[in-house]
């Protein structure tokens, strides 16, 4: 997931056979963990997205668990109107969010341009087209996803009260034992203080770019990109986090925010949902 990733459980009275069920918990966790990674990672060459990228127009039969992130990307896709593509990764090639002012020319990015679009894509269950030269990226939910399956696994053989947190990314079965709600940091950005929020239930999502961004000429160009023109969302927030029933909702919701660049806390107002911005 490259990012830390931890279960929490709270159980201060747990016996000797609940301290052998949390760790039997514990161990399937880590199991799908490690599985949906290897699965979906856009880094290995011998997994399902390899398959897919390698397809090169040619049609192919993807699993049903392949099929349902396919079809919530394409609902995120609809309902951000083309902001949030699974297609979009190939402009990795010309952006390289290493904190340096390596910006890149227009040209590189135009070159790229006619590889994104989701509704590029032919998709009608369970087979795939992906026009040669386009790939998909699981990036921008797949880590949200691992919470949210790790902690039904987790909840499916253990009654204590569990969080789930990948890198910041996180879902919580309840509140803790007595009844509090669990005290979730949240790292500052720039300098500003650093925020301490309560989450009794559901999931929370933050999106930034305190690590990936370049700086040139006073600019801050942020790794979130924007698929239309392939040109990096400024002026936008610095980090937005969400509140939601499931971690992959609350990712979808914090990353839409920041396309929204300057207006990404009207964006959010007017979802009705509880976020939190460092500017």
């Amino acid at each position: 997931m490259a990012s830390p990733c931890q279960i929490l459980v709270d159980a201060p009275q747990a016996n000797l056979a609940e301290e052998a069920r949390i760790r039997v918990a514990m161990e399937k966790v880590q199991t799908e963990a490690l599985r949906i990674e290897y699965k979906f990672s856009r880094y290995r060459t011998d997994n399902v997205m390899s398959s897919i990228n390698e397809s090169q127009g040619e049609v192919i039969s993807v699993d049903d668990e392949t099929g349902k992130l396919l079809d919530f990307a394409y609902q995120c896709f609809q309902m951000s109107e083309g902001l949030f593509d699974i297609t979009s990764g190939v402009l990795r090639k010309a952006w390289r969010f290493d904190g340096s002012d390596n910006v890149p020319d227009q040209q590189f990015v135009d070159e790229l341009m006619p590889f994104i679009g989701l509704d590029r894509v032919s998709w009608q269950k369970p087979k795939l087209i992906l026009p040669k030269g386009m790939e998909l990226d699981f990036g921008g939910i797949g880590k949200e996803y691992a919470v949210d399956r790790c902690l039904q696994i987790a909840k499916d053989h253990c009654n204590f009260p569990i969080l789930t947190n990948f890198g910041g990314d996180l879902a919580a079965s309840g509140p803790r034992h007595d009844n509090q709600p669990w005290q979730v940091g949240i790292e500052s950005v720039g300098g500003g203080q650093p925020a301490m929020l309560s989450l009794k239930k559901g999931a929370m999502a933050t999106s930034g770019d305190a690590r990936r961004f370049l700086l040139k000429e006073g600019v801050r160009y942020s790794h979130i990109l924007n698929p239309k023109t392939g040109q990096s969302i400024i002026d936008a927030p610095s980090s937005v986090t969400v509140t939601a029933p499931t971690c992959i909702q609350a990712g979808l919701m914090s990353t839409m925010a920041l396309l929204q660049g300057a207006n990404a806390e009207a964006f959010l107002k007017a979802q009705e949902i509880q976020y939190w911005i460092q500017k």
